[in-house]
């Protein structure tokens, strides 16, 4: 999600755009009086909007604007008619189950000091830190809801991101890490025996990959670009210990599209995942992979995360598991709420799936890998 220091520096103004207004959105409001199939929950909170690092790292893309675009575009269409929640605030027990306690008191005595840095890309203020707090309480919130027959999808819209977040490191834009939060929480507390992680954020999930790579009640699946922070996350990676298998990296080149993406998650990533037979299925929903985004280097439109979300969702019917996906990147705002849209839009639907022939060059590969632990 973000360049680490000593890296070449990302412009952050490249092909960046200001607030989107409801205006920018007509097309989607000609869509809004289309039935969804099935309704789901929004999580969301206010202080979404209050943390602004640019007060601290001049123009710094992961800004309040994000979340002023989403919600401009999902009031055109009526929120997809899905029903809005305040998130909670996570509680420290809910995120000790996977951060050390030290990371907790050093963002919280940053915080009492005024706030400040805590890596190069990294700041954290008294709203940024409720602001994470809530993320991580609306992943909570979303996985309760899920495992409680409330809904069968659910998507929480807040920011900040968390999957680099990892056990005692914060990191790339992340305090905590919100999926590996409610991932936890899910076994700990609501009896959820496996997890379904599937990561499609531009950036390889380096926080959520670390926390659970030697566990083999989550399966951890990535989709990212290679050779781009954090610079994890290579093809021959598959976990360590008894969590061997259970990690899949896919890292894919600059200017990869949604065939090579769709390709992958279809013909490698869900025959394992079907085999691992999911409880509970989560999506790590960055949306930075979009061709229109400043920090990423892929070529995914809006629609290819919508088919993306309809192969998961044929997934967790066949698994009988809820889906929850949490906001990762996403950094061109007009882009970003289009995605989100598209992928809560798909969520939602009863049409099947497309089906596309497996990319020869990497999808071979890349199933060359992962056969040794799943058969494909």
């Amino acid at each position: 999600m973000s360049p680490v220091a000593g890296d070449v520096r990302v412009d952050y103004r490249r092909r960046s755009r200001s607030a989107v207004g409801v205006g920018e959105f007509g097309d989607l409001a000609v869509e809004s009086a289309q039935a969804i199939a099935h309704t789901g929950l929004l999580f969301e909170h206010p202080g979404s909007r209050d943390f602004d690092p640019r007060g601290q790292i001049a123009e710094h893309p992961d800004t309040p604007e994000r979340i002023d675009a989403i919600d401009a575009a999902l009031a055109v269409v009526d929120w997809l008619g899905w029903e809005r929640r305040v998130a909670p605030m996570a509680t420290r027990a809910e995120l000790e189950a996977v951060h050390d306690a030290d990371l907790v008191d050093m963002i919280e005595q940053l915080v009492a000091g005024g706030g400040g840095l805590i890596d190069a890309d990294t700041h954290v203020d008294a709203a940024g830190y409720r602001a994470a707090r809530h993320a991580s309480g609306a992943a909570c919130a979303m996985v309760r809801a899920l495992m409680a027959g409330e809904a069968r999808i659910a998507f929480a819209a807040l920011r900040p991101s968390g999957h680099h977040a990892e056990r005692s490191r914060a990191m790339g834009f992340c305090l905590f890490n919100n999926l590996a939060v409610a991932a936890q929480l899910a076994i700990d507390q609501l009896g959820v025996r496996r997890v379904f992680i599937l990561d499609w954020d531009v950036h390889h999930g380096n926080g959520t990959a670390e926390i659970f790579r030697r566990r083999d009640d989550v399966l951890y699946a990535s989709i990212h670009q290679a050779n781009t922070y954090p610079h994890s996350g290579p093809l021959r990676d598959a976990g360590s210990g008894g969590g061997l298998g259970y990690t899949i990296n896919l890292p894919v080149p600059a200017g990869s599209d949604g065939e090579r993406w769709v390709s992958l998650l279809e013909h490698v990533v869900l025959p394992a995942a079907t085999a691992f037979r999911p409880e509970l299925v989560l999506i790590s929903a960055g949306f930075d992979a979009h061709r229109a985004d400043p920090l990423g280097g892929c070529q995914l439109e809006s629609s290819d995360f919508a088919r993306m979300a309809r192969h998961v969702r044929d997934l967790a019917q066949h698994t009988h598991a809820p889906i929850g996906a949490v906001l990762e990147g996403g950094y061109d705002p007009q882009a970003l709420a289009e995605s989100v849209i598209a992928t809560m839009r798909a969520l939602g639907e009863d049409d099947a799936a497309e089906s596309i022939a497996p990319d020869l060059i990497y999808t071979r590969q890349a199933a060359s890998y992962v056969g040794h632990h799943w058969e494909l």
